[in-house]
C-alpha cells in the first residue's frame, strides 16, 4: 500500500510537470494583436469625461507649466520666479504639498458625469509630470502617500462603476522623458534624489514635440518603467479603456507590443472586453482604436475612433483666465463627430482643491439635458449612408479644432438606429423650414416618407419632397436650445 501510494504521488507529480503551460491569445507582436476586434459596446459608446488634475492645478496656469517654468526666457519661468522664487528652491515638487484636494468626492464628480450623459469617464492616472495619481508601489511620487493623500484612480474607478458607466484611465508617462531639465544643476530638476519623480538624465536635444526625432530615446530601464507602472494599473484597477496621450513611438516598439498584449490578455482572464487607444501611428493601425486630440475627421469613417478635447479652449488643466466652449458649440461637435463614425471624450478642469468650477459644471448639466431629450439619436447609433451636407467644412489635423467655424441650420447631420433614420440640424432655421438636400426626389437612399417628427415634441411635422429636397415646417416651440433631431419614418 504504501508503495502504491508513493507510485500515484509520483504520477500526480510527474502529471502536473508535464502540463503545457496555458497559451494566451495575444502575443507581444503586431501580428498576434490584429486578432483584435473593437467591442460592439465600445461602438455604441459616443461621449465619456475625464479630466487633467495633479500639481500643475495649483498654479492654475497651463498643464504644461511643469516642463515651462524650467525653460529658459519662458513667461511662465519668469512668473513662477516672480510667484514663488528660485527654482532651486522652490520647483515642480514644492507644488504637491499644495495640491490638497480637499472637496474632492469621487461620487459626486462621477454622479455629475453621468447626468452630463456620459457613457465613459475617469482620472487622467499620470501626466507628462511624473506623479501617480494612484497608491503605487512602484514610486513614493503618488497621490496616496503625497500631497491628496488619497488613491484617485481607485476612488474614481469605484464611484464611476456604481454609475454604471465604463472606467477609462489615461497615460501621459512617455512624455515625462526629458520632460525637465535633468541635465541641469542649478535647478532641483538636476538633483539626482528627485529622480523618482523628475526622470532620468537625459541629454540636451532629448524633448521633442509630436514625431519629430529626439537626439537620445529612453534606455530600457525607462521603458521598463513605462511598462510595468501600466502593469500595475491594470492589477489594481482592471479598467475598461485605457487611453495615450501621443508621442508614444518613443517607447520602445517592443514595450508597446507587450503592453497590448498584457492588456487583452488580462481582459480574456477578467472575462470582458478592453479598449486602447493610441495617437498618430504610435500602435499599428488595427490593433487598437485611433484617438485624435482637439480636431476631427472631415469625413465619415469605416472604422470606429475617437477624439479627445478641452472644455476650455486655452488649456487641459483649471486656469484663471479660462475661456470656456459654449454647450452649443460642445453639442455641435457631439452631433458632428458621431455622424462620422466617432466618439467624443471631453475634459474637464477640476480646481487644486477638488471643486469642479461652476462654468464647467452649467455646460456638463446642459449637455446632459440635451441628451436625455435627444439621446435615442446619438447612444448606440451607427453611421448612415452619408455623415450629412452643408456648409460647414471641418479642418483636419493635430490641434486644429479652433479653425472650424460655428455650424448653421443648413448643416445637417444622419445617425441611424433600428432602422430609424435621424436627421439632426444644427441650428433652428430662421423661416421655421429645413430642406434636406440630401433627400431630395429621386435620391438613392429613400423615398417613401411616411411622417416626420421632432424629438422633445408630440405632433408630426409637415414635410414635402421636392426636386430641391425634404423640405421640413418645424414646429412653433422649440423644444431644447441646441441642435433638433428630426425622426424620419
Amino acid at each position: 500500500m504504501k508503495h502504491l501510494s508513493l507510485l500515484l504521488s509520483f504520477i500526480l507529480l510527474t502529471s502536473a510537470f508535464s502540463k503545457k503551460p496555458h497559451k494566451e491569445k495575444y502575443e507581444a507582436n503586431w501580428e498576434s494583436l490584429k486578432q483584435y476586434t473593437v467591442p460592439e459596446w465600445w461602438k455604441d459608446m459616443k461621449f465619456g469625461i475625464y479630466f487633467h488634475w495633479g500639481p500643475y492645478s495649483v498654479p492654475a496656469y497651463k498643464e504644461w507649466y511643469s516642463h515651462w517654468m524650467y525653460e529658459d526666457g519662458n513667461k511662465i519661468r519668469e512668473y513662477h520666479e516672480k510667484t514663488y522664487g528660485n527654482l532651486k528652491d522652490f520647483g515642480y515638487k514644492d507644488f504637491i504639498p499644495m495640491f490638497t484636494a480637499e472637496k474632492f468626492n469621487a461620487d459626486e464628480w462621477a454622479k455629475l458625469f453621468k447626468d452630463a450623459g456620459a457613457q465613459f469617464a475617469g482620472p487622467v492616472a499620470e501626466h507628462s509630470d511624473g506623479f501617480a495619481m494612484w497608491d503605487s508601489e512602484l514610486t513614493e511620487w503618488n497621490s496616496v502617500k503625497m500631497g491628496p493623500k488619497k488613491d484617485i484612480v481607485k476612488l474614481m474607478a469605484d464611484a464611476v462603476r456604481k454609475q454604471n458607466m465604463k472606467y477609462i484611465v489615461t497615460y501621459h508617462r512617455h512624455w515625462l522623458y526629458a520632460w525637465y531639465p535633468t541635465l541641469d544643476k542649478s535647478t532641483d530638476a538636476g538633483d539626482p534624489k528627485y529622480a523618482g519623480l523628475y526622470g532620468p538624465y537625459a541629454p540636451k536635444g532629448s524633448f521633442k514635440m509630436g514625431e519629430k526625432v529626439p537626439t537620445a530615446y529612453p534606455d530600457d530601464r525607462f521603458n521598463q518603467e513605462w511598462l510595468d507602472r501600466l502593469d500595475e494599473l491594470m492589477d489594481k484597477y482592471e479598467p475598461d479603456i485605457i487611453w495615450f496621450d501621443n508621442k508614444m513611438n518613443i517607447i520602445g516598439e517592443k514595450y508597446r507590443m507587450q503592453f497590448l498584449a498584457n492588456f487583452y490578455n488580462n481582459a480574456e482572464k477578467w472575462g470582458k472586453e478592453v479598449v486602447c487607444t493610441y495617437k498618430a501611428k504610435d500602435m499599428v493601425e488595427g490593433t487598437a482604436v485611433l484617438d485624435l486630440e482637439r480636431s476631427r475627421m472631415s469625413e465619415m469613417k469605416p472604422f470606429p475612433w475617437l477624439t479627445d478635447d478641452s472644455i476650455d479652449w486655452d488649456s487641459w488643466c483649471y486656469i484663471d483666465a479660462a475661456r470656456y466652449k459654449t454647450t452649443n458649440r460642445l453639442i455641435d461637435f457631439l452631433v458632428d463627430v458621431v455622424s462620422k463614425n466617432g466618439a467624443v471624450l471631453l475634459n474637464i478642469n477640476p480646481k487644486a482643491n477638488g471643486e469642479i468650477p461652476s462654468e464647467t459644471k452649467e455646460r456638463l448639466l446642459q449637455m446632459g439635458q440635451w441628451l436625455k431629450l435627444n439621446g435615442e439619436a446619438i447612444y448606440g447609433t451607427r453611421t448612415w449612408n452619408v455623415y450629412g451636407e452643408g456648409p460647414q467644412k471641418i479642418v483636419e489635423g493635430h490641434l486644429s479644432e479652433f479653425k472650424n467655424s460655428e455650424a448653421v441650420a443648413q448643416d445637417i447631420r444622419f445617425t441611424q438606429k433600428n432602422g430609424q433614420l435621424y436627421a439632426i440640424a444644427l441650428d433652428w432655421p430662421e423661416n421655421g423650414k429645413l430642406t434636406i438636400k440630401t433627400l431630395k426626389k429621386g435620391n438613392p437612399y429613400i423615398n417613401n416618407f411616411e411622417s416626420v417628427s421632432m424629438l422633445g415634441c408630440n405632433d408630426n411635422l409637415e414635410f414635402n419632397q421636392s426636386d430641391e429636397g425634404l423640405v421640413v415646417t418645424f414646429p412653433t416651440e422649440k423644444p431644447c436650445d441646441y441642435a433638433f433631431v428630426l425622426k424620419i419614418n
